[in-house]
């Protein structure tokens, strides 16, 4: 099992650094200031610990989350904390990874917290669920909201704590090899899709299939399914999708604003200066404001050259939805019945999201209607 390693050594004088200066790094749902501690205390403490990813390296956003974070903190602490990265696979399994930090066998993980239902559905509050908040409104809720208190109290029983660290906005409803227009074509499709989004399709007649990241192309170009989900075009096309189906649907009811998370085991957390803490708190709030700000900036560019190249673009049925949304009501309305940590959970997030789609319905929904039209 790896332990933190912690050990004080003499060093020069610490110099602030302009990370840790602006420590209130801005996001949606605002954060506070941070106090930073004396510079003589941080300045004679390394640091190093290891990050499991669930993610390839080939994916400059999702995996390069987890470098943006080690990078600032690597900054901020004059080089006395590093954090090493490691891939999905090249430690452990890219689903494993929050087995690996609750046994100590890595201090922290980067991860999508809905891969891991199978262990409890409230994971799924800390990432997203079918017809679930956007990602302005996700940041609402963890920072403004109950959210992150909710499920920090969750995570404490798996011997860690979250923060949020990424997130993709709306994504699209993936790549099918052959035209889906109605619920008729939607059955018997073998489709590689994850977390509630599976039980729910599988309602509607697909046949759900949970891959990696890494290991979705091979299968589809194999034909051992027929359609995949991921993120989104700057991606999708990294990942080559187009090249082996034609038609890309949209939107994904199913992720309206996905979330990523920075997992850290309480063992390694507790053991960190204080200072080293806000380290922790601010590049995490760093990384999670750049994925978001590369998405917004990056899909728009992508998609364009995803359509130059023949891909055909399909609204997702108005029909698959509303039956979708019926599905998912029903499951949650079970789940609060079956699971006492979805259900206090939910209670909390469902009111909030309530209040933000009546809010969104005023400013937010009409300017940007407005603006489709225009241009």
């Amino acid at each position: 099992m790896k332990k933190t390693n912690l050990e004080v050594s003499s060093g020069s004088k610490y110099k602030r650094r302009d990370f840790l200066k602006k420590s209130a790094i801005g996001a949606a749902g605002g954060v506070a200031a941070l106090s930073i501690a004396s510079p003589a205390i941080h300045a004679q403490t390394k640091v190093r610990w290891r990050l499991a990813s669930s993610f390839p390296k080939s994916l400059d956003t999702i995996f390069g989350a987890a470098d943006v974070f080690a990078d600032a903190v690597n900054q901020a602490s004059n080089g006395n904390f590093k954090i090493s990265i490691f891939a999905g696979g090249e430690l452990m399994k890219p689903f494993d990874v929050l087995d690996g930090v609750q046994d100590e066998t890595v201090e922290c993980a980067h991860t999508a917290a809905y891969y891991y239902i199978g262990k409890d559905e409230t994971f799924a509050l800390d990432c997203t669920i079918p017809f679930g908040l956007n990602a302005r409104q996700r940041n609402a809720w963890m920072y403004d909201g109950n959210g992150m208190k909710l499920l920090r109290e969750f995570y404490s029983n798996y011997k860690m704590l979250n923060f949020p660290m990424g997130n993709t906005g709306v994504q699209m409803g993936g790549w099918f090899k052959r035209a889906v227009r109605t619920e008729k074509d939607f059955k018997g499709l073998k489709m590689r899709i994850a977390g509630f989004a599976g039980r729910i399709m599988q309602g509607l007649g697909v046949v759900p299939q949970n891959l990696p990241g890494g290991e979705i192309y091979q299968a589809l170009e194999k034909g051992t399914i027929d359609a995949t989900e991921w993120v989104g075009p700057y991606d999708d096309k990294k990942l080559g999708f187009n090249k082996v189906a034609g038609y890309y649907l949209y939107p994904a009811w199913w992720e309206g604003g996905p979330q990523l998370s920075l997992l850290v085991g309480k063992k390694a957390w507790n053991a960190l200066p204080s200072s080293y803490k806000a380290m922790v708190n601010s590049a995490a709030v760093h990384a999670h404001t750049d994925m978001m700000a590369k998405y917004d900036s990056r899909n728009p560019r992508a998609l364009k050259e995803l359509i130059a190249t023949g891909t055909k673009l399909l609204p997702m049925p108005k029909q698959v939805m509303i039956n979708a949304f019926e599905i998912s009501q029903g499951l949650y309305a079970d789940l609060s019945k079956k699971n006492s940590n979805w259900r206090k959970i939910h209670a909390d997030w469902e009111k909030f999201r309530k209040d933000q789609v009546d809010w969104w319905k005023v400013a937010e929904k009409n300017y940007q209607d407005f603006m489709s039209y225009q241009l």
